[in-house]
């Protein structure tokens, strides 16, 4: 029977590295003052807003015309709140295929408002009409959900309408004949909108922007806790098999001793018995490994070593009979175009173990999936240096791509003792130490791992 494994269970076995340092997203904790508005607005908020600015519109008319008896043109403003009707009921049907809006259609939907009521306020008496007041509520839901330029541009939209509306209106409907408002005092509401719009819209979106940032620290220390929980579980498991498996493998190291005394040399059998008696004694130093004290393993924590003796002593007990395994190192090359100071000098490294291990999950890994070869390549400039791992397998499937790094993710999980943390111990281990991971296929065949890090 075939038992060859498959390139997606590979990728659930071992781990592979994420991008490189300058193209990697910003470190745990680390937050960013640009806000991206796209997928981020709930569209029922700003429906629901809208009904509610209606409803409000439609019992001010009434109040006004019909119980202070304020004749107003009620014919055209009907119509102007008759098409913000219509327009959300457009919005109601838009919402059933899309619920959450990107900013420029947020800041579209936003600007209809501004237009609607700077029109129902020209009808109405424009600045004089006391419900003026009222045409901040648009660039103020702006400040609260969308970015710093879309704020901007709105607020200059309303401040442009506010200009208009201060010198080109209809008379508001003064029962007293001939009576209205100084145009000192028109002055005097303008300048005091133009100031609230630049107060109020500025100082709503300064809190909303710092509690945005706030969201995605809180985010992020969350992610980097349950990354370090779910690592300390499976160290804790570690330690737990170690233990467990110790007094089994004892027992078939005795076993198969005395079997291999017992066959015959020429028995078919021998040599099955002597792999056996050697993947044992590999298990044994795996769990030795395993159970050694994490001092035990750093007597020298500041040895520096170049990076191909990392490689090597990763390479080391990982060959996979049928499979060639080559190493090149050698400075980034110039015609690379990315504009990277190159050095001559092999840089030298700290030797950790989580380096090493890592890596060698990962060299494992592609010794497994690989049909004839695995190349190494071993490249670095004055800023940086990285190891590249490409193998002639089949390559990593689509779907297993996007879920790179998660633990107990494999297709073999429960079966021939896969559980599908290979990539997730690998990948915590190399970023522990610095690293970016980065995973892609290769375009003639098979997968391709790259593991940077900067040289600081």
């Amino acid at each position: 029977m075939d038992n060859a494994p498959t390139r997606q269970d590979a990728a659930q076995q071992a781990t592979w590295p994420p991008p490189m340092p300058s193209e990697s997203a910003p470190a745990v904790g680390e937050t960013t003052t640009h806000h991206d508005d796209s997928g981020q607005i709930n569209a029922r908020t700003l429906i629901n807003l809208r009904w509610v600015a209606i409803s409000g519109q439609i019992l001010t008319v009434i109040a006004v015309h019909f119980g202070l008896k304020y004749p107003l043109p009620l014919v055209a403003v009907a119509a102007v709140i008759a098409a913000a009707i219509i327009a959300n009921i457009i919005a109601v049907e838009w919402m059933r295929r899309q619920p959450r809006l990107d900013g420029t259609t947020a800041a579209v939907w936003l600007a209809f408002d501004i237009l609607q009521l700077a029109v129902l306020l020209f009808l109405t008496g424009g600045l004089e009409n006391p419900f003026s007041l009222m045409i901040l509520a648009p660039v103020t839901v702006s400040a609260t959900i969308l970015s710093f330029g879309t704020t901007i541009a709105l607020s200059v939209a309303t401040l442009l309408v506010a200009t208009g509306l201060a010198v080109m209106h209809l008379p508001l409907p003064w029962k007293a004949e001939g009576f209205g408002l100084p145009s000192v005092y028109v002055l005097g509401l303008w300048a005091a909108f133009v100031i609230s719009v630049l107060f109020i819209t500025s100082y709503v979106w300064r809190v909303a922007d710092e509690a945005r940032r706030m969201r995605d620290a809180l985010a992020a220390t969350q992610l980097a806790l349950a990354r370090e929980q779910r690592m300390s579980a499976v160290g804790g498991l570690a330690a737990a098999a170690a233990h467990e498996l110790g007094s089994p493998l004892s027992t078939i190291a005795v076993v198969t001793t005395e079997l291999s005394r017992a066959v015959p040399d020429e028995s078919p059998l021998f040599e099955d018995i002597e792999l056996l008696k050697s993947e044992s004694r590999r298990c044994s130093d795996i769990l030795a490994r395993l159970s050694r004290a994490p001092q035990s393993g750093m007597a020298k924590p500041f040895e520096r070593v170049p990076l191909t003796a990392v490689v090597d002593e990763a390479i080391s007990d990982r060959e996979v009979e049928g499979v060639e395994i080559i190493v090149e190192a050698h400075p980034w090359s110039e015609e690379s175009g990315d504009g990277a100071a190159v050095t001559s000098e092999q840089p030298a490294v700290l030797h950790r173990p989580e380096m090493v291990h890592g890596l060698a999950t990962l060299i494992e890994n592609a010794t497994q999936f690989a049909r004839e070869t695995v190349e190494i390549s071993v490249t670095w400039t004055a800023d940086s240096y990285t190891v590249q791992i490409d193998d002639d397998g089949p390559g990593f499937t689509p779907i297993v791509m996007q879920r790179l790094g998660e633990p107990y993710v494999s297709s073999r999980s429960g079966r021939g003792g896969h559980m599908g943390l290979g990539i997730f111990i690998a990948k915590t281990l190399l970023e522990r130490t610095g690293a970016r991971l980065s995973f892609e296929n290769r375009r003639d065949r098979g997968a391709s791992v790259t593991v940077a890090w900067p040289s600081a």
